[in-house]
């Protein structure tokens, strides 16, 4: 950062920060209506609208946006869905299948041009999300297994010394409870936050060095700024889906767990 700092002279360059995630209300006084709830509407409409014109009217030989979406629905159900749900793979498709899709939308608007803010490194909406998925665990397990039963397979998984479940259960609970919904939101928030803090920087520095004060030291970090947020933002777009992914393959996994008890 030094190093920037005295090729920017006689001004001095700012790194990008935190701060990109300050975004003040778009109406004054309206402090729920910012970009990140509008591109978290935005993004809802465009799984809705695309799942609709994929699958409302379904043809025997698909087609366009049809072939496109049973793709998707086939890499959801395979490699999502089946591990962890068996049987039960069909009736959770619709769900698990709007949570990919959304998640990744959410994702991909931190690389379209002019919007450029990952919905997900907002924490609210993470949170929102895996505390839903949460709170339908709980509610499954308890339905399914039975209020005692659940806690009783959670915090005593069966194959153990009993004495191993003195230290064990307080942990399993904690871990299913808290620990689980936790990471699954932070996971999802922290990956989107840091590639759009990296990409932000990298934009930055090449704009700076190439617009703000081009120099002959300068020039060539701003070409290597430029080339590596082209680098950055593929291998953003490759995380950005495999973050949909995971978050709904733990929602899979989940849902599994509290439908059928560990035996």
């Amino acid at each position: 950062m030094k190093a920037l700092t005295v090729l920017a002279a006689p001004e001095e360059f700012q790194a990008p920060g935190p701060e990109l995630f300050n975004i003040p209300p778009i109406i004054s006084g309206v402090t729920w209506l910012t970009k990140p709830v509008l591109l978290a509407l935005l993004s809802s409409l465009v799984v809705v609208v695309f799942c609709w014109s994929a699958f409302s009217k379904p043809k025997l030989v698909p087609r366009g946006i049809q072939n496109v979406a049973e793709y998707g629905y086939m890499f959801v159900r395979d490699q999502v869905a089946r591990p962890f749900l068996g049987k039960d793979t069909d009736r959770w498709m619709g769900l698990l299948l709007s949570i990919f899709f959304l998640v990744w939308v959410w994702n991909l608007m931190g690389v379209v041009p002019f919007l450029q803010f990952p919905v997900a490194s907002h924490i609210a909406f993470p949170i929102v999300l895996a505390g839903t998925i949460y709170l339908l665990k709980i509610y499954l397990g308890m339905k399914h297994q039975g209020p005692i039963g659940y806690f009783k397979n959670m915090m005593f998984p069966p194959g153990l010394p009993k004495a191993v479940y003195i230290l064990m259960a307080p942990l399993e609970l904690l871990s299913n409870l808290v620990v689980a919904p936790f990471t699954h939101a932070v996971r999802l928030f922290a990956n989107m936050f840091a590639g759009h803090l990296i990409l932000a920087f990298f934009s930055a520095v090449g704009f700076w060095f190439l617009f703000e004060q081009l120099s002959p030291l300068g020039a060539p970090v701003g070409v290597v700024s430029v080339v590596m947020t082209i680098a950055m933002t593929g291998l953003e777009l490759f995380i950005q889906f495999l973050q949909a992914f995971l978050f709904a393959m733990l929602a899979a996994m989940y849902i599994g767990g509290s439908l059928h008890a560990e035996h």
